[in-house]
């Protein structure tokens, strides 16, 4: 098999993932699309690795080594991750990523009457 079969696939995996981290506002969904992009680099290490093992007599198949690594921490990170959402969620209620933005920049500082500041000089100007 030629070497831009794969290389076409994990390009098209990575645009997928990007994509979706970029697009999407659900926590889950970000991971998810985190996870395309790390077997995306994996489909190109496994790749890279074979291709390169036919040039060369004596291979260490470092891209394959390199691919258990890889697993390995997406599997950390989509572990601890996944916690981390779940804890927010229990928390606030929600894993919508722009409403969990929200909430960490803190409430808006409220005039006397309970009006927030942007409000009294929209009244002002009308």
């Amino acid at each position: 098999m030629h070497l831009a079969y794969p290389a076409v696939l994990s390009a098209l995996l990575f645009c997928t993932g990007l994509y979706g981290v970029l697009a999407r506002r659900n926590a889950i969904l970000v991971l998810m699309s985190v996870e395309l992009m790390l077997n995306a680099v994996n489909l190109n290490l496994v790749a890279f690795d074979v291709w390169l093992s036919r040039a060369a007599e004596d291979t260490l198949h470092s891209g394959q080594a390199l691919t258990l690594f890889t697993i390995a921490i997406a599997a950390a990170e989509i572990g601890i991750g996944l916690a981390i959402v779940l804890a927010v969620h229990r928390n606030r209620g929600t894993s919508h990523i722009d409403k969990l933005r929200d909430t960490a920049e803190g409430p808006t500082p409220e005039g006397p009457d309970g009006d927030s500041p942007a409000a009294e000089k929209a009244e002002a100007t009308a």
